[in-house]
This record gives C-alpha cells, structure tokens and sequence, in this order.
C-alpha cells in the first residue's frame, strides 16, 4: 500500500506527518523502519491525522516517537499541524488529540503559536516517584547524585540548571534519567543554561528518539521551571540546535503559549 505524506519541522525536530486512510494504526516496526534516517524516510515523529471528533476541532491527532511508541503531547508537532492544515494569517485553530485539546494561531509573521495547557508540577502527573514533596528533587542516575526539577507539559520533563549546554553531558546522562525507574513511563530530559531573565539554551534528550534539535515542550518545560525557581521572566527567548523558540507564560493558572517558525520540507508516497 502506497500511503502518501508530508515531511515537516520545527526548529530541526523534524515530522512525517500522513492523514489515516483507515482505522488501522501503523505497527511499530513500521513506524521504525520509516523512521530510519538510513533506510527510510527518516523523522523524530510521525503524526497521524484524523477527522475531529468533535464539532470545535479542526483535525485530530495522535504522536508516534521513531521508536514506535505513542507519546502525549508534542509542542513543535502541534504547530506543524496548525501550519499543513492552517489558511491564513490570524487564523484561530483547535486541534484535538487523545489528551484534550490544543489552541493554535497563525501568526501575522509566519510563526505558529499553540497553547499548551497549564504546566502541572506534582510528580505523580509524569509520574515520577519520590518522597519529596518539592524541587529540587535528588535522582542517583549511575553513580551521580543529580538535582532535577520536574514538570508536565501534557508529556513527562526533568530539567537540570547546567553551567554551560555545549559540554552538559546529554549523551550519558540523558539515556540514563530519560528510562529511570523513578519515571515509569520514561521523561524527557532537559539541559538548561540561563543567560539573562528572558533567554536561555537548551538541549533536550527526548524520550524514544535521543538528543533533538528542537523540542517544543521541553522548550516550555525549561521556561516555567526557571520562572517557578525564580530565575526567569514570564516571556523567555529559548535557543535550542535548531534555533529559536519563544515561550510566554503569566505563572500558576495560566496556559503556556509556544511560538516559533514550522515548515513544509517536502510531499512524497512511500510504499508500506
């Protein structure tokens, strides 16, 4: 069966994004082998689009990471949706998916912005098991004792303050606290330098995919973290490997709004 798609990206995290022909869901193995950037079509995830359920949505959506899992949310994903399905300038969309729903906007500029929902910070909505009951939280990952701070952006994040992000070690110890046994269903993993009130770097080890070069949640997770911890503003520039994304968010009660660029790669089929 030839099934056709769109490869997208945001900031470098980058999609394949095809509409369901059917009830039926891809298998994982292959969501692997066209997530192979060798032998098939190459992605950090792939979004399967479906007809709203209901009569306020625009589209539904469901998130399979390259290694064949279905994960909850994904901030750059949802604005790629928004920007393949989306007409015009100023444009107001809702966007379902198993979790809820998701607001978006088509910027003036280009941009696209989503809603993501009001950050949740107790350690049983990741979950992540500890006996405290505030950050920072101490995790042994190997044989370091590590502090972390937790949040849920509709996905599982831990942030870490790092000094530098260019020598943070996310390749050993991303893997290590991303499949952690005190997160049972994994967590992303970010690295955070704050470099003034309103900016930061970022590199996230992405649960089921490894190091990204964008990752919009994360890029949310890390901003109200620093806000909370005291250290941030409420609108925070974030720079990850991919470039840039903003992260507007007015504190306890209040939704975090992600913004940043989504583009069109190119259109193909692909035989499966």
């Amino acid at each position: 069966m030839r099934i056709p798609f769109t490869k997208m990206h945001g900031l470098g995290n980058d999609f394949v994004v095809i509409h369901a022909q059917s009830e039926i869901l891809l298998p994982g193995e292959t969501i692997r082998n066209l997530g192979n950037r060798q032998t098939g079509i190459g992605f950090d995830q792939l979004l399967r689009l479906e007809p709203a359920k209901t009569n306020q949505g625009n589209v539904f959506y469901r998130i399979f990471n390259a290694d064949g899992n279905e994960v909850e949310q994904c901030g750059n994903g949802a604005r790629c949706i928004a920007r393949l399905i989306g007409t015009e300038a100023g444009q107001q969309l809702v966007l379902e998916h198993p979790g809820g729903l998701t607001r978006a906007c088509l910027e003036d500029n280009g941009d696209i912005s989503v809603d993501l929902g009001e950050p949740d910070f107790k350690p049983e909505s990741l979950p992540f098991n500890t006996g405290r009951n505030e950050p920072p939280y101490p995790i042994l990952a190997g044989d370091q004792d590590i502090n972390i701070h937790i949040v849920s952006i509709g996905n599982p994040h831990a942030v870490i303050f790092v000094d530098d992000v260019d020598t943070a070690p996310v390749a050993t110890l991303g893997p290590l606290l991303e499949s952690h046994e005190q997160f049972p269903n994994h967590a992303n993993i970010g690295f955070m330098q704050v470099v003034a009130a309103d900016r930061i770097r970022l590199r996230v080890y992405e649960r089921g995919v490894g190091e990204t070069r964008g990752c919009g949640t994360g890029a949310c997770a890390a901003a109200v973290i620093g806000q909370s911890a005291g250290r941030l503003g409420s609108v925070v520039e974030v720079e990850l490997p991919g470039g840039c994304v903003t992260v507007n968010w007015d504190g306890p009660g209040s939704p975090v709004w992600l913004t940043g660029e989504a583009v069109i790669v190119f259109e193909g089929t692909i035989n499966i």
